[in-house]
C-alpha cells in the first residue's frame, strides 16, 4: 500500500503527538498550506484551542501589504510573532511545538524562531 503525501505528514505527525501527550503541557501546532501558514496553542488535555493566529486574519493580511502573501518565511514569522503574543496573553509561556510532520525548514521553521524570540519557550 502505497501512501499520498499528506497520508505520509499525518503518519509522522502522530508520533509526535503521542510524545507531546506524554507531556501534559499545551502544544503549539502550526498547518502550513501553499498560500497560508495557521499555528494554534493547544490546551495540555487537547480540548481547547487557547491561542490562534494565521495568515488568513485581517489585522495580519494589513501588514502583509498589498500583496498579501502568507505563503512565506516573512509571513510566518509574523505568524510565530503573534502566535506567542497571544500565547503569553493567555497565560501560557511553556508550549510543546508540534511541527504536524512537516519538516522543520522554511515556513515553519521561521514561525519556530519568532515565537522563540517573543518569549514562547519550547
Amino acid at each position: 500500500m502505497s501512501l499520498n503525501k499528506k497520508d505520509q505528514r499525518v503518519r509522522r505527525s502522530r508520533q509526535t503527538r503521542t510524545r507531546i501527550a506524554i507531556q501534559r503541557v499545551a502544544r503549539l501546532t502550526v498547518f502550513r498550506t501553499n498560500t497560508h501558514i495557521y499555528a494554534s496553542v493547544i490546551s495540555d488535555d487537547g480540548a481547547k484551542v487557547l491561542a490562534s493566529a494565521s495568515t488568513v486574519e485581517a489585522d495580519v493580511r494589513k501588514e502583509l501589504g498589498a500583496a498579501g502573501k502568507g505563503g512565506n518565511v516573512s509571513a510566518a514569522s509574523i505568524i510565530g510573532k503573534r502566535i506567542a503574543e497571544k500565547a503569553k496573553a493567555a497565560g501560557i509561556d511553556k508550549v510543546a511545538f508540534d511541527r504536524a510532520g512537516f519538516a522543520y525548514h522554511g515556513r515553519v521553521k521561521a514561525l519556530a524562531e519568532a515565537a522563540r524570540e517573543a518569549g514562547l519557550q519550547f
